[in-house]
């Protein structure tokens, strides 16, 4: 049985960027553009179209593609996509372009030429209203709400070119991949189903837990993090590589698992999230998802099991990556084992339950963590980076569960 099949109605991968004499020639003709700058999050999107994580846009999205996706999670031609892939710019810059016009598009942050986009359309958008869709919310101190607010007034839209992955490959060398990387590494290993496990955390028992019950049921798992930016407080990606691999090696059987990571910015969108966590790692080559508790989500915006009921509210034929839906997990001291909610009968009093918060608040401070709660290689790399902040972490974040929060 083969893997999954890319997204989108061609069921190939369409990567986008440039390699050799076309690459060199199309940064050379970019030189002379007009320079459009990136946001963070429109260079972790520009890039994963250019590895074909975003199969099969060709490019950033116009005004009906856009309303599709935003209100009804699909794009003009009926391709199902929960969230709409966008880039914006100021009033006065759009302005100054014409349709037809092709613009360098700039890392706003490095300077990097990262691609470059023929002009097929401006058009402005109601930003309350896409995020009220999008995030089930326009209160501004949801970290993805205030991400649309400080939008440009104007998005461009149209088909790119894409030259760069950043320092995505060079940073993260090793777990940096893309989809046809872990395709490859998926059938080099005789895998057909593969469970994505999608994280921008360090990997405690519960994960775990979660990563294990996959391995039962599927070939193997794919530990898949997320490289790009996160909110103050989260733990960095280098330190979370490093939980991973000293957790892989020490508590699960060899070649069941392969760790990567992925160039993308977090929205926590929550259900809307989990829905492009599912898109993204179809392309990626994995037939699973596992949903925990809370995936992607921000502060009490979404309900504990919103990402599991939203893949039930989609048309069937919308993605062949299924969700592994997985109830909140724990350690119990009755069953003295890992167990769910579907499987232990005992009070919460019996369980471990310690928030993401209350933990970096142990760590930062050098307390006691429960045993049961991680294991002890993680705690110890956990230590290390906390001793070594100069600064207090600010520890007034949102709890993380399992599963993606």
């Amino acid at each position: 049985m083969p893997l999954v099949n890319p997204h989108g109605k061609d069921k190939i991968l369409k990567p986008l960027l440039l390699t050799g004499g076309e690459l060199g020639a199309e940064k050379a003709r970019a030189g002379s553009f007009s320079q459009v700058r990136l946001s963070s999050r429109e260079t972790g999107d520009l890039i994963m179209l250019g590895i074909g994580g975003f199969t099969p846009l060709t490019g950033f999205m116009g005004h009906d593609d856009w309303k599709g996706s935003v209100e009804e999670c699909k794009m003009a031609d009926g391709t199902f996509w929960p969230i709409p892939i966008t880039l914006s710019t100021t009033q006065e810059k759009a302005d100054s372009l014409n349709i037809g016009d092709e613009v360098a598009l700039v890392d706003d942050e490095s300077g990097e030429l990262m691609g470059s986009m023929k002009i097929e359309e401006k058009y402005s958008i109601d930003k309350s209203h896409e995020c009220r869709e999008v995030f089930r919310t326009d209160n501004p101190e949801h970290p993805g709400v205030l991400m649309v607010m400080n939008q440009g007034a104007v998005n461009l839209a149209g088909p790119v070119k894409v030259f760069s992955e950043g320092s995505f490959p060079s940073e993260f060398a090793g777990i940096y991949m893309t989809p046809a990387e872990t395709r490859k590494m998926f059938e080099d290993n005789g895998w057909n189903t593969v469970a994505a496990f999608q994280t921008r955390n360090p990997m405690h028992r519960s994960h775990e837990y979660l990563v294990k019950i996959a391995i039962e049921i599927c070939d193997g798992v794919l530990i898949h993090q997320l490289l790009g930016k996160l909110k103050p407080g989260d733990i960095p990606a280098d330190v979370r590589k490093e939980c991973i691999n000293v957790l892989t090696e020490n508590y699960f059987v060899k070649g069941t698992c392969i760790q990567a990571g992925y160039p993308l910015d977090m929205r926590y969108a929550g259900p809307r999230e989990a829905l492009l966590h599912a898109l993204f790692r179809q392309n990626f080559g994995c037939s699973h998802l596992i949903v925990g508790r809370d995936h992607a989500g921000v502060g009490d915006y979404y309900g504990p099991f919103d990402a599991h009921h939203i893949f039930d509210q989609i048309p069937q034929n919308s993605l062949e990556t299924k969700p592994l839906k997985i109830d909140w997990t724990f350690y119990c001291y009755k069953c003295d084992a890992m167990a769910s909610m579907k499987t232990c009968p005992h009070e919460p009093a019996d369980r471990l339950n310690l928030s993401g918060t209350m933990l970096r608040k142990m760590l930062s401070e050098g307390l006691d963590v429960p045993e049961h709660f991680s294991r002890p290689e993680v705690l110890e790399v956990l230590r290390r980076y906390y001793a070594g902040l100069t600064d207090k972490v600010d520890i007034k974040v949102h709890s993380h569960a399992a599963g993606g929060k």
